[in-house]
């Protein structure tokens, strides 16, 4: 049976697995494993950019109080101050590593400006910033031959000591994972000195969102089984503007459309933001998602208009090419046609709780990127802020396993047992998955999506109970495959959604509720959720 032993196991290949990839690399061998083809992120599908103080008008306390105040009194300053202080050096790393990043006519960065921002601050590829950093670094993976990519593989689980027969008195520690070959269906160990969480987001766990389908919550979900803290998982950012259209997949208008002047308008044309914000189209994202949400209910309609058509033409399509392509491939011309829009799961700004190290409360188990939460986001994400994390955190998760000097595989990791699949069958019940996967995605839009009450959020928690239960006796007695899989931990991800929204008495950032519509807590203060083992 397969085994591979490896100094560092990352699992997820946007640009936090990536960026720590390249920084660990040189410390030893380096096992990447990605669901499917290694350019499949929510990093791939990033628009905007990255948000970073380059521009001399700028300050570092700028940027700061934009990101605290977005974050709604939940954000973790000495964090913050890290992300903001760290951050150009990172982006200058990318610049170093090739990445085409959009520059004015004098040859310096483009800097636009997004929701929430007071300065013009976002370094981007023109609309497809994602794209540009992803395939930037994978051209690097691809040459630094102590890398080693596994496509189409899939974390089954985090190793830990449950997984061995004489564990009483052995500390929580992360050996590395079991793997699942998707296409063989095989399930192997791959060990290694310190495991790296990097994947992503769980934006699937919605019926409409902007996430990729990769996006099921694979990190948050393995990590609160082996006993990781999970922190702030009621916060779910959805992006205002996604568009809607009945033949074209959700894919979201950037924020930079509103940034260059787009105007949110009601289906018959008139301008509706200054009533809701008096920052307008640029309010914080959950005010503007909000205001959309409401403006729909009061007005019966399906959607809202975004109108960037009074610029000049030449403009929109060189700022916004990858937007205009897809736009204009289903009957809908930006330059002269406003876009309909709908708000989307986007960001999750909770996840496994990590310390400014990205260390977790599992020994040698990191993670990074949006999969965690580093106490950056706070209540609600201030735009582009979110590249930035994976770069500065990932940077700082390399430094912490460097400075430890030589690595030893623990003691324990010998003893690790081949995956057992006795008295498990394959079945060809894919019907039971795809009920069970609509279901929750049904259940999480129509009771814990961008407003909330308590009678919505224990009638949502009753339902998932019930499928965790039926996925957990379809788990244990079914060969692994990556839906069953993917439907274990969508599952999961929605409870601990929904568990954290039930402990939050207030409307706080991303978490409105009916039952508490005023901010009631003076003070930060989290919510933590740990797996009895």
């Amino acid at each position: 049976m397969t085994r591979i032993k490896s100094d560092f196991l990352i699992i997820g290949s946007g640009v936090s697995g990536l960026f720590t990839a390249l920084k660990l690399a040189p410390f030893g061998s380096v096992v990447v494993v990605t669901k499917k083809a290694d350019y499949e992120s929510n990093t791939n599908y990033a628009q905007g950019g990255i948000a970073s103080v380059f521009d001399d008008k700028d300050k570092f306390e700028e940027h700061i109080q934009d990101t605290l105040e977005s974050g709604a009194g939940l954000c973790d300053l000495e964090a913050v101050r890290v992300l903001v202080e760290e951050g150009p050096t990172r982006v200058k790393e990318l610049l170093d590593l090739g990445v085409p990043f959009t520059r004015n006519q004098t040859g310096e960065l483009d800097l636009a400006r997004e929701g929430g921002h007071s300065k013009n601050r976002i370094i981007h590829s023109l609309d497809r910033t994602g794209s540009a950093v992803e395939q930037s670094l994978l051209d690097n993976v691809h040459a630094n031959k102590n890398i080693q990519i596994l496509e189409n593989h899939a974390c089954v689980d985090l190793i830990t000591k449950h997984h061995l027969k004489d564990k009483d008195n052995l500390p929580l520690r992360c050996y590395g994972a079991y793997i699942v070959d998707t296409e063989t269906g095989e399930v192997f160990p791959v060990l290694a000195k310190k495991t790296i969480l990097a994947t992503g987001g769980a934006g699937q766990v919605y019926l409409h969102t902007t996430n990729p389908n990769i996006a099921t919550g694979d990190g948050v979900a393995s990590a609160y089984r082996a006993g990781a803290i999970v922190k702030n998982m009621e916060f779910y950012q959805f992006h205002p503007t996604s568009l809607f259209h009945e033949q074209g997949n959700s894919f979201l208008i950037s924020e930079a459309v509103r940034g260059h002047g787009g105007i949110l308008r009601e289906i018959g044309g008139r301008p509706f933001m200054k009533d809701y914000h008096d920052m307008g189209e640029l309010a914080p994202r959950d005010i503007v998602a909000r205001a959309i949400d409401d403006t729909m209910k009061k007005r019966g309609e399906p959607h809202v208009l975004l109108d960037i058509t009074h610029r000049p033409a030449n403009d929109i399509i060189s700022h916004f090419p990858s937007i205009y392509e897809r736009c204009k491939k289903l009957g809908i011309d930006i330059t002269t046609d406003p876009i309909p829009v709908v708000p989307a799961a986007h960001y999750m700004c909770g996840g496994v709780a990590t310390d400014l190290l990205g260390r977790t409360n599992i020994a040698d188990l990191y993670a990074c990127g949006e999969t965690t939460c580093t106490g950056v986001h706070g209540g609600n994400r201030l735009a582009s802020n979110s590249l930035l994390e994976c770069l500065v955190f990932s940077h700082r998760i390399a430094e912490d396993i460097r400075s430890q000097g030589k690595l030893n595989y623990s003691s324990e990791t010998d003893l690790i047992p081949d995956w057992n699949k006795e008295g498990t069958t394959n079945t060809e019940e894919w019907v039971l998955i795809s009920h069970d996967l609509i279901e929750i995605k049904t259940i999480m839009s129509n009771y814990v999506g961008i407003v909330r009450s308590n009678m919505r959020l224990e009638r949502a928690l009753r339902r998932l109970k019930l499928i965790s239960e039926e996925v957990k006796d379809y788990y244990n007695r079914t060969t692994v495959s990556i839906g069953l899989l993917e439907l274990r931990n969508l599952v999961k991800v929605a409870e601990l959604i929904v568990r954290s929204a039930l402990l939050r008495k207030e409307s706080r950032g991303l978490h409105f509720s009916t039952d508490y519509p005023e901010d009631r807590t003076p003070s930060r203060q989290d919510t933590i959720l740990s797996h009895k083992l």
